[in-house]
């Protein structure tokens, strides 16, 4: 199955698609990143997990794991970039490490961890910072769950606010722990957090270092839902307009949190912005990957372009970058 060295190229696996109902943003993220990568510098093999979970080729021919091994182990990196479960909760890193292939992105601890909002949110709490309060609930629990005031009902582990309701009455609940219990067999029911959503770009260099990408503000009229993410009309603001203490409480909670997860590459923390300082809102250590996506527009916004940010990635993992 591997295919033989014509060059000497970095062979790079981009890995897109994934049996979570983010198939087909990660098919948009990949499909940017391949196209993204410079063809004088970098050799591209393309992976695509299919909504069943069947790998498939460059061809698009089906190949099952064994034959997504054998190309894996042509390649000298892999760009995992598969959202959500089965593939950013640490699933497609554990796979790089048992066939010995560097990879981009967290690992298999971090990716776990930020997966699960409830263990991220009790990792924040670890070091001092803010959460939603929040009960957890099973679907035994959900079904007894007394409604008291608004809440926000999610899905554990789910991306692109999937299964996300704004419950602001008693008797649309119910409703509501169904929707996000059709994605996940736990869900979050949290306080409605009155703040200003501000996102931050936390990139981990190999000798320590981190750097904080100019932040992105989120200016919406609710809830920032799967709709308003991907139909072209939110409303970015970059550099979000911050005073200085409220930029360096900001970066101070996102590089804790990002330290205390483990994360490695880049991740994305999400706040919200609120009158006693932020609130973490989640983790995405796989996050949306065009290049219109929110982390490459806040490194944009630095002046590294898309194509540098995959470049030096890349670079840092393989221990050639600047």
């Amino acid at each position: 199955m591997s295919a033989a060295r014509s060059d000497d190229r970095t062979r790079v696996a981009v890995i897109g698609g994934g049996s979570s109902c983010e198939h087909d943003v990660s098919l948009a993220s990949a499909a940017s990143v391949a196209a993204a990568l410079s063809p004088t510098s970098y050799d591209v093999v393309r992976l695509t997990i299919d909504p069943h979970g069947t790998w498939l080729d460059p061809g698009g021919r089906p190949v099952g794991l064994t034959g997504a091994a054998c190309l894996l182990r042509s390649c000298d990196v892999a760009l995992p970039i598969v959202h959500g479960p089965r593939g950013e909760d640490g699933t497609l890193a554990a796979l790089c490490e048992l066939a010995g292939l560097p990879y981009v992105g967290s690992g298999v601890r971090a990716g776990a961890l930020a997966m699960d909002k409830w263990a991220t949110k009790l990792v924040a709490r670890a070091v001092g910072v803010a959460t939603a309060p929040g009960v957890l609930l099973t679907p035994a629990t959900a079904a007894v769950h007394r409604w008291s005031h608004p809440v926000v009902v999610k899905p554990v582990a789910a991306g692109s606010s999937h299964g996300v309701s704004l419950v602001e009455r008693a008797e649309d609940l119910l409703d509501a722990f169904d929707r996000a219990l059709a994605i996940d067999d736990r869900v979050l029911a949290e306080d409605v957090v009155v703040g200003r959503e501000v996102d931050v770009a936390v990139l981990g260099r190999p000798d320590g270092s981190r750097v904080v990408a100019p932040m992105l503000e989120i200016v919406v009229d609710g809830l920032f839902d799967h709709h308003d993410k991907y139909d072209g009309t939110a409303d970015f603001r970059i550099p979000a307009p911050l005073e200085e203490a409220e930029q360096k409480a900001l970066h101070d909670a996102a590089v804790a949190v990002y330290d205390a997860l483990g994360c490695a590459g880049v991740a994305r923390v999400d706040f919200f912005l609120t009158d006693d300082g932020p609130v973490l809102n989640e983790v995405n250590t796989m996050p949306g990957f065009t290049e219109q996506s929110q982390v490459p527009k806040m490194f944009a916004a630095a002046g590294l372009a898309y194509s540098d940010l995959l470049d030096l990635l890349v670079r840092d993992v393989l221990g050639t970058g600047a």
